[in-house]
């Protein structure tokens, strides 16, 4: 087994035969180097075949010289690559390595771990998510959503909510109002419209895609969805507090199976939710509950790590994350 970093010689058509999800993808490499952030590509190679691709962000620390990797959604890196990856922190200046593999949690398997590996208690990405089977037919998938979900679909139909896949600037326009109106109302904080311009203008047009839900041509929903492979993703979403009893949220989802089904989508990754054991009072608890309407099941995956390479300013580091967010 052979590790290394891998130059721009390698195609887009050969990294994403092995890319796992979108974020390992060669487009979404492309679209962080155009956000100015620093881009790696490791390859994990098997008697000179390319096995494992591992497309890692480095994000500078303000006022310093240090750096933080960040690994998300590849495979569980080998003892191998964490190796690699442990002697690249050293000689690059990195204080660790976020890692959130792409893979779901089987107490039955043990993933090889360093002795600088540990649990991360900062994780970017949710350890649960909902999972659809989409393979099934229409018919079948109505029938085994929630009745009020099911109910919700049909009354935005007969209300005449019209749901649309925009591939223009304007479509970008109504959805990145509908997701900063979101994030406003609701009291969190994305990334700029500049990094989702840039991360649209990568990816459409193959992985991403955006749908629109009309009522009386006024813009009340829209999603931005990945496929990639054979699943279809849910990353990013808004709504409008206008017209909320015409259901557009409903029927919106409902048009995103169809749209995965139609794009050849085998499942739906709903990006990130509660466990099933949810508190109703969690914040969280209204989307992992709208969700699971849907006939969803839970996932959980292996969860978040860090890679300590510096423990020293690693314990800065969390001390300065926790105080921060007090």
């Amino acid at each position: 087994m052979k590790i290394q970093l891998i130059s721009d010689s390698f195609s887009k058509e050969q990294i994403n035969a092995i890319a796992l999800h979108p974020m390992q993808t060669w487009e979404w490499g492309e679209a962080r180097k155009e956000t100015r952030v620093e881009v790696v590509k490791i390859g994990e190679f098997d008697n000179d075949k390319l096995i494992n691709i591992f497309q890692m962000t480095l994000h500078p620390v303000p006022k310093t010289p240090w750096k933080i990797g960040y690994l998300p959604r590849s495979v569980f890196p080998s003892k191998q690559v964490l190796q690699f990856l442990e002697q690249y922190g050293k000689e690059n200046n990195l204080i660790f390595i976020k890692i959130e593999p792409y893979v779901v949690k089987n107490d039955t398997i043990r993933y090889p771990l360093s002795a600088s590996l540990i649990k991360s208690s900062h994780p970017l990405f949710p350890e649960w998510t909902q999972m659809l089977d989409i393979s099934k037919d229409e018919e079948t998938l109505l029938k085994e959503m929630k009745s009020k979900t099911r109910y919700n679909i049909r009354l935005a139909e007969k209300k005449g909510v019209i749901v649309k896949e925009e591939f223009t600037e304007e479509g970008f326009e109504k959805f990145i109002k509908l997701y900063f109106d979101t994030t406003e109302r609701q009291k969190y904080y994305g990334h700029t419209k500049q990094y989702h311009k840039i991360i649209w203008d990568n990816l459409k047009n193959g992985i991403a895609h955006i749908l629109i839900a009309y009522f009386e041509k006024q813009p009340l929903s829209a999603y931005e969805l990945f496929f990639f492979k054979d699943t279809l993703f849910y990353p990013y979403g808004g709504s409008s507090e206008k017209h909320r009893d015409v259901m557009a949220s409903n029927v919106i989802m409902w048009e995103a199976i169809k749209l995965g089904k139609k794009l050849g989508a085998k499942k739906f990754d709903m990006w990130g939710s509660l466990p099933p054991d949810y508190d109703p009072n969690n914040p969280w608890s209204g989307f992992t509950k709208f969700k699971e309407g849907y006939g969803t099941y839970f996932v959980e995956f292996v969860g978040s790590y860090d890679l300590v390479i510096n423990p020293l300013l690693y314990n800065g580091y969390n001390v300065a994350h926790v105080v921060r967010n007090q």
